[in-house]
């Protein structure tokens, strides 16, 4: 090993190159410090080369090849598409390729120095870099971390199974799954489970310990219908206990609510996984940097970590391990380590999962309300209402919205359907507002338009949805015959 003899001097240091890390980099850049982002693997992280592109490009296909099986109803004669592995993994690559290019490109323009290494603070205001037989010091005046976080297998689940895959894993195989089994209760988990069911792969969904999904309870009914329909066997509260390898296969022994132990037979297992902070190998414990027991590191709302100079972000954090957390707190750190107050708040990260269809869940659920003994009203439009979903044959969900009944203040938007992930903003952006119900109901929208469905919900609020059937009303004539 070399070792450098000097300790250079950088001002903002950010170790990880994933979107939070990326993003911190270039709006510090853009703030006037002079950036240093040392990253030990690839740039833009576990999200761009194993996790949200990835996810994405299996579900864009899923909900394309499920489209296609529709096309005759619109007059086109399209011959019966079939799913070819290899083909995506190629397209995969090419599209990880092009947006990292991009990234590079970022960097390079916005001036901010790459340092390829594993990085470990040898200091309070100091980092030690190794890269192969390299290692060079650094002096820093502020530094953010972002080295993201690990999937690994639950307890009772054997490693080192070449069918038992996590995502890193699911996003190589070369080969379709004729029996999928899909262990978990998170956005990869359901997403997975339905782009492999499109896809034509015999799916059983194992929803692990919670036995419930991450949305609003009636999101939860109908995506468990629409499962249904996609024949997508889901079981509740059911834990793995045991996985063994055979030829053909695996025996995966699971159990539901604790009960008797059953046997399913599969060809292949995937497990969306528990999520470990990376954080153990950074030397944080050694120069005071306060972690939880879970090995998350503690920060204020501004990121700030236990030492003033040092920020935190990502999934090395507490909260959703969601690439649109970290970058929203990779760019508030950078403001901070530049002389800026920023305040994060996460109350109203969506949850989203691009099943077929779309889930998405923003803010204050039904059952949440009543359990903070709030005084709600709810307003909900079915998309077999709406004349665009209708005409692209997509009408399957609904929205619904939910209200403070005294001050009309949105709490909450829930959506199941085509067009909820790109609708999600907008909901977002009507809570972070403190929007009322007729803020929903005043704009124009278009027509037609899914959106259209966002409006119709909020007039449902006060009963003047145009397109909600109205109930059936008995009149009793006073009339004597």
């Amino acid at each position: 090993m070399v070792v450098g003899e000097l300790s250079e001097t950088r001002d903002l240091i950010i170790i990880g190159g994933g979107p939070g890390g990326y993003n911190a980099a270039i709006r510090a850049a853009q703030l006037g410090m002079t950036v240093t982002l040392i990253e030990a693997e690839e740039l833009g992280g576990a999200c761009l080369n194993r996790g949200c592109i990835p996810s994405k490009i299996w579900t864009h296909a899923a909900s394309v090849h499920a489209q296609i099986q529709k096309a005759g109803i619109l007059g086109l004669d399209v011959e019966t598409s079939a799913v070819n592995p290899k083909k995506l993994l190629k397209r995969k690559d090419a599209v990880i390729k092009q947006l990292k290019q991009g990234i590079e490109t970022l960097l390079n323009r916005n001036q901010i120095e790459v340092i390829q290494g594993k990085a470990i603070f040898t200091g309070v205001n100091k980092v030690g870099v190794e890269h192969g037989h390299q290692y060079q010091t650094y002096t820093f005046n502020k530094a953010i971390i972002a080295t993201g976080s690990t999937r690994r297998l639950p307890a009772g689940i054997t490693p080192n199974i070449p069918r038992v895959l996590l995502a890193d894993d699911l996003y190589r195989l070369d080969e379709l799954p004729e029996h999928l089994v899909v262990y978990g209760d998170d956005y990869l988990a359901l997403e997975m489970a339905s782009a492999y069911a499109a896809y034509g792969s015999r799916v059983t969904l194992l929803l692990g310990n919670k036995g419930e999904l991450l949305f609003d309870e009636s999101l939860h009914r109908e995506l468990t219908r629409q499962f249904k329909k996609q024949k997508i066997k889901m079981h509740k509260q059911a834990m793995i206990t045991e996985v063994a390898e055979h030829d053909q296969g695996l025996n995966i022994t699971w159990n539901q609510a604790n009960e008797r132990e059953q046997v399913i037979e599969a060809t292949h297992l995937f497990v969306s996984g528990e999520v470990c902070p990376n954080t153990s190998e950074l030397g944080l414990e050694r120069i005071g940097v306060e972690l939880t027991q879970e090995g998350f590191v503690k920060v204020n709302p501004m990121q700030q970590t236990s030492m003033d100079a040092i920020y935190a972000i990502g999934d090395i954090t507490e909260g959703p391990p969601l690439a649109v957390k970290a970058i929203k707190e990779g760019k508030s750190a950078a403001e901070a380590a530049a002389g800026g107050h920023p305040d994060v708040n996460l109350t109203f990260v969506p949850t989203i999962a691009r099943t077929i269809p779309s889930v998405v869940s923003v803010g204050t659920s039904e059952r949440e309300a009543i359990a903070q003994h709030l005084e709600v009203r709810t307003g909900r439009f079915n998309l077999s209402g709406n004349g665009y979903s209708v005409l692209t044959d997509k009408s399957d969900g609904f929205i619904k919205i939910i209200t403070d009944s005294q001050s009309g203040i949105i709490l909450g938007v829930h959506m199941i359907g085509d067009g909820a992930a790109e609708l999600s903003a907008v909901f977002v952006q009507l809570l972070e507002m403190a929007a009322k119900e007729e803020d929903m109901i005043y704009p124009m929208m278009i027509h037609p338009g899914v959106g259209e469905s966002l409006q119709e919900a909020a007039e449902d609020l006060i009963g003047h949805a145009i397109h909600n059937m109205p109930a059936l009303r008995m009149e009793v004539s006073s009339r004597q015959d």
